[in-house]
């Protein structure tokens, strides 16, 4: 992939592109043409060829097809070159924490894993796994509408409104972010006056979507519903990334075991 990064960087235009959508994410092709001296033909070819990199991810909102800058091939450069030549990671997750904030509030991020869309969705729904890389599991019958409890350790959390949205097998999973209780933030540290903003605001909805390719699987992860302003869009913005890395290596581990 980092052939493909580097030739949609090369472009001033797709370089201008990604600036817009970093000034402010989730744009409508239409948005973005009244942006650029450019017809939308041309547009649409620049942004083909970012999303063939992965730099942009597309989600529909109704009718509309929404621009989601994607910052996991930035991730990987930086790991693959920043790093071999020692400047220091923090310099990354702070670069990283920029490229993923944005104005529409949504958190979007796709990433590629070598493994089948049958394991995916094991490593996301099966307690066995996701305890190897979460440290958690959900109990639920995984049906849409049924009640999701979430077990982190010690910690019970549950309550009204925490349900599975979407349950299709291989292809897109969907529930609601769990209840912010004082266990919880007790066992993260998380301070009283955090505390306090977090548990006033309203449940979102996390979102996985898998699409098989040649011996890999696309998984796109949409995390939606949150207020302006929103303290725990904040929070998780950072947790998703290092998250997903965690999976990725779980699984393309087993894979190699395997072979």
């Amino acid at each position: 992939m980092d052939d493909e990064v580097f030739r949609a960087l090369a472009d001033p235009s797709r370089r201008r592109l990604l600036d817009l959508l970093n000034a402010r994410n989730g744009q409508t092709l239409r948005e973005l043409c009244a942006e650029l001296d450019m017809a939308r033909q041309s547009v649409s070819k620049h942004l083909a060829v970012l999303e063939s990199a992965n730099l942009v991810s597309t989600v529909w909102r109704g009718r509309e097809k929404l621009h989601h800058l994607n910052a996991e091939p930035i991730n990987a450069i930086a790991d693959r070159w920043i790093h071999q030549y020692d400047r220091r990671r923090v310099q990354l997750f702070a670069d990283l924490k920029t490229a993923l904030e944005d104005d529409m509030n949504d958190f979007v991020y796709t990433t590629y894993i070598r493994t089948t869309p049958e394991r995916l969705w094991q490593a996301l729904t099966d307690p066995a796994f996701t305890e190897q890389y979460w440290q958690l599991h959900h109990e639920t019958d995984w049906k849409p509408g049924s009640e999701m409890v979430w077990h982190q350790g010690d910690v019970t959390i549950s309550g009204p409104g925490q349900v599975v949205v979407e349950h299709t097998p291989y292809t897109r999973l969907s529930y609601t972010w769990h209840h912010m209780t004082p266990e919880f933030a007790a066992k993260y540290e998380i301070d009283q006056a955090t505390y306090e903003q977090i548990s006033r605001e309203p449940l979102s909805t996390a979102t996985f979507e898998l699409e098989p390719g040649d011996g890999q699987v696309k998984l796109t992860v949409i995390h939606s519903g949150f207020e302006p302003g929103s303290t725990i869009r904040t929070m998780i913005q950072d947790g998703w990334p290092l998250l997903l890395a965690d999976l990725k290596s779980l699984l393309e581990a087993s894979v190699t075991v395997d072979r």
